[in-house]
């Protein structure tokens, strides 16, 4: 069912691609120069190898390849000291993993492991929690009062269902966030306060 609504997403943010009238510099270059990368990055073969030799059946259609790809590329670009990864574990743990071998790598499944989560600021966190809204929203509202200006969080299955949506406007709203953008598949939001606070649809 998802294969056969896609064209129908696409067509109707077709005209949210490529930074087509966005003014702001940051969320221009985020838009053409990160998320619509089209280069091969040098690691793109190594993670495939990678996530083919330790992969599992839990793994599969967990994210789409240019997903993963993107969150490399982000975390790449940012090269955060700590990153989270909250939710179900995926292939998109390898990408993470890969985009800043400097980092410090934390999975967390659970209520519990948040609540015994140590540690100061965090800057990088992925939330992959399909079907656990409470769960997502638990642990962005205890993550994102540990964030700073360089923080930047990734929530996944923003439009899976009402729940989630809801969750993403909480998200959009809080008083942590600074400029979002809604890949459809994916969300992401900066913490940087020192910006102008916009939300901005994206054709991914």
């Amino acid at each position: 069912m998802s294969a056969l609504i896609r064209p129908f997403i696409w067509l109707r943010r077709f005209r949210h691609r490529c930074g087509y009238g966005v003014h702001s510099p940051f969320a221009f270059e985020m838009i053409t120069d990160l998320f619509y990368e089209k280069l091969p990055y040098y690691a793109y073969e190594r993670l495939s190898e990678r996530e083919r030799r330790e992969g599992s059946s839990s793994w599969r259609k967990a994210e789409r390849k240019k997903v993963k790809r993107m969150l490399f590329r982000l975390v790449n670009r940012i090269q955060p000291d700590t990153v989270v990864m909250a939710g179900m574990p995926t292939a998109a743990s390898i990408y993470l993993q890969e985009g800043c071998l400097k980092q410090q790598y934390t999975e967390i499944q659970t209520s519990e492991q948040l609540h015994a989560f140590q540690g100061s600021q965090v800057d990088f966190l992925y939330i992959h929690a399909p079907g656990r809204v409470a769960f997502a929203r638990e642990v962005f509202h205890a993550l994102a009062a540990r964030t700073g200006n360089k923080s930047v969080f990734a929530v996944s299955h923003i439009h899976a269902s009402d729940g989630m949506k809801r969750l993403w406007e909480e998200i959009k709203n809080d008083a942590h966030t600074g400029i979002t953008f809604d890949l459809y598949d994916i969300g992401i939001v900066f913490f940087d306060k020192e910006r102008i606070k916009q939300h901005y649809l994206v054709n991914f």
